[in-house]
């Protein structure tokens, strides 16, 4: 290696020169790639400078390298456009530090960068010549030449091509400016895109509270910037401690994944994504390391990469976002951070969304709450069914404290009138749940058609005359206590739907398809004989089996005829307090009717029948209607047993519009089969359409 000395031989005229000079300036004007320019430059020094290549080196101080931007060659080279190669000490001190050429005329005898001299001999050059590239502004790189020659370059070619390395230097540092220009610009481009984008989920975010369409706005968006082409949002459920996929954005989709799809946390992509907090990028081999079902319908779906990224505020871990493409390798790392981005504002709107879902069912079950308790407001609670001191009903009154503290389900048997609301009351106010609502609903009282909607709600539009979202009872009972009288009265085809609520404590709304978790305690009352039907086929065997987890039996007041004086006692005061009446006696034998009547209609036949003495009752003794207790002995003797029966059997018929069967019909009232009950109405000569009201 050695610096040429000022005095050698000139090869080329000085008028030569400045012509290829004044080319090499109007290259420049002309050319604004740097590989363009530079080819046109060779072809201009190849009669002035003898060169086997050119090269155009640019240093990377951060990564110690140079790397080769543009290369001229006229020999085999297996150097090519982007190719690396260390900074040697010595050629970065004299030509970048010191700014100064450096020649090498025999690349043989050069000892000192000797990790570059394998490579330059293989390409077959003896010697080379190195020159600054340097501006006003700035140190730009450097300027390679090599020859096949041996001491190729002279002090001459050295005074010419530093003139040429100074013009290349203005080209090359604007070059340069050009492309990080354009660079810059491109970045600008896709930040405003970004921020765009960001801007448009924000309002996408603000303007949709409802988590299916805000998952659809979020994903339309997203589809300008970032190919894909399926969204999805799943949220964690605590109390399955699994992760349900709420909402679905999947245009291309076969179908096989569906919203409310259950997510197990084990053995899910999603899950150790909701486990870690970290993002996940998966490809379609990595998808075959997870187990759970809906990683297998993501493969039957042809999604080959997906992007799940955790949901998560500083209060509320909420739950994941995926991102899937049909197409491998869809998602570059500035869409990994654009996403990463988007998903922090993702989840405070989830959050919000979800918040006010909860607050508009809060306030919907607010609404019925209200409704329902001023109705319970106008209705008497009738507490006083359960006043005595019989044996029988002290014996049901410590079934109902035993009972209470637990979550069973309880089946309050007992004749009309004999207070089997109340017992259930009593259920609810002895438990836990007693903070919580008690919600009643008698399901012989409500059209079959309307009770799947009383009892479990419906969605607007689920039928005709569905103007607006429903709550059911049991919704409205949540963390409460639901009371099903007359549960023998449920339908058959509604049977299922209240077993799996029994069972799995879900349902959805009629015309719905969200999957909705209660805690209600359930306690359900018949006067019917359920295990008879169940034998009739009119009530299904696993729901009585599910039903008849704790039964109470209420005796009925004939059984509790020590307890008639007290009631007694109990409604004159009630009713004669209500009426400012004066009611102080009420004579022996009144009394001892009351107590030998047999009570068909129970304590609430008792209850009406002394609101209509205090009625009648102008002074302060109680006229009590005594010709109105007639005892099953006191019927005529003309009339027989037979005749008795068929009266009966006929006032049925009227009650049930001439219906014998089904579980309205007469034979369900009478607790007979409906082929017993034919058969004595024809010994009876009973014809149904005949009495029909």
């Amino acid at each position: 290696m050695r610096e040429l000395a000022a005095n050698q031989p000139q090869t080329v005229t000085a008028v030569e020169q400045y012509r290829a000079l004044l080319e090499i300036s109007e290259s420049i004007a002309t050319h604004r790639d740097l590989s363009a320019l530079l080819h046109a430059i060779a072809q201009r020094l190849h009669r002035l400078v003898n060169f086997d290549f050119i090269g155009l080196a640019l240093p990377d101080a951060g990564r110690n390298t140079v790397r080769i931007h543009v290369l001229e060659s006229s020999l085999p080279t297996e150097v090519k456009e982007g190719f690396e190669f260390p900074i040697e000490d010595v050629t970065h001190e004299i030509v970048w530090e010191q700014q100064k050429a450096l020649v090498v005329t025999e690349l043989e005898f050069e000892r000192l960068f000797p990790r570059n001299l394998e490579l330059l001999r293989k390409e077959g050059i003896r010697s080379v010549c190195l020159l600054p590239l340097t501006t006003a502004q700035r140190r730009v790189g450097a300027l390679a030449f090599g020859s096949a020659r041996r001491d190729a370059y002279d002090q001459a070619d050295l005074e010419f091509l530093r003139q040429v390395a100074a013009q290349i230097a203005v080209a090359v540092d604007n070059a340069l400016n050009f492309q990080d220009a354009q660079i810059y610009q491109e970045q600008l481009s896709r930040e405003r895109d970004r921020l765009r984008l960001l801007l448009e989920v924000n309002n996408a975010l603000v303007s949709n509270l409802d988590l299916r369409e805000l998952l659809k706005g979020i994903a339309s968006c997203l589809r300008r910037v970032i190919r894909h082409d399926y969204t999805a949002l799943a949220l964690y459920d605590p109390a399955r401690h699994v992760m349900r996929l709420t909402a679905l954005d999947f245009p291309e989709g076969k179908g096989l994944i569906q919203e409310e799809m259950v997510i197990p946390l084990e053995g899910s992509a999603g899950g150790e994504v909701f486990a870690t907090r970290k993002p996940l990028l998966i490809n379609s081999l990595d998808i075959n390391r997870f187990q759970s079902p809906i990683a297998r319908l993501a493969e039957e779906e042809g999604l080959k990469c997906l992007y799940i990224l955790p949901l998560f505020t500083s209060t509320r871990d909420l739950g994941t976002l995926a991102l899937g493409a049909l197409a491998e390798d869809s998602f570059q790392q500035e869409d990994v951070e654009l996403l990463a981005q988007v998903a922090s504002q993702i989840a405070i709107a989830m959050e919000n969304a979800l918040a006010y879902r909860e607050i508009a069912e809060l306030k919907n079950k607010l609404a019925e709450e209200k409704l329902y308790l001023e109705e319970e407001i106008r209705t008497e609670h009738n507490f006083e069914e359960v006043t005595g001191e019989s044996a029988a009903l002290k014996r049901a009154l410590s079934q109902v404290e035993t009972v209470a503290p637990t979550d069973s389900t309880v089946l309050v048997l007992g004749e009309t009138g004999t207070g089997k609301e109340m017992i259930a009351r009593a259920i609810h106010d002895l438990s836990r749940r007693r903070d919580g609502t008690f919600v009643k609903i008698n399901c012989a009282a409500i059209p079959t058609g309307l009770l799947e909607s009383e009892l479990f709600g419906h969605e607007k539009g689920a039928f005709t005359g569905a103007i607006a979202r429903k709550i059911g009872r049991f919704e409205l009972a949540h963390r409460g206590t639901l009371f099903l009288d007359e549960v023998g009265d449920i339908p058959l085809e509604l049977q299922p739907k209240l077993l799996r609520i029994l069972h799995e404590k879900e349902f959805e709304r009629l015309g719905g398809t969200r999957t909705i978790r209660v805690d209600v305690r359930l306690v359900a009352a018949t006067n019917r004989n359920l295990a008879q039907m169940v034998g009739e086929g009119l009530f299904r065997r696993d729901l009585y089996y599910r039903l008849n987890v704790f039964p109470i039996l209420i005796p009925p007041l004939r059984e509790r005829s020590k307890d008639i004086p007290l009631l007694v006692r109990y409604f004159v005061q009630k009713y004669a307090r209500q009426m400012d009446r004066r009611i102080e006696t009420l004579s022996a034998d009144d009394l001892d009717a009351l107590t030998r009547y047999h009570w068909p209609g129970n304590v609430r036949e008792l209850e009406n029948l002394i609101e209509r003495a205090v009625i009648l009752s102008p002074g302060p003794e109680l006229c009590l209607p005594v010709a109105e207790l007639k005892q099953p002995s006191e019927v005529p003797p003309s009339v027989t047993l037979q005749a008795a029966e068929r009266e009966h059997i006929v006032r049925v018929l009227r009650e049930t519009n001439g219906v014998v069967g089904g579980p309205r019909g007469a034979a369900a009232q009478l607790g007979l089969k409906r082929t017993t009950l034919q058969s004595k109405m024809w010994k009876l000569g009973i014809r149904p359409r005949n009495h029909k009201t």
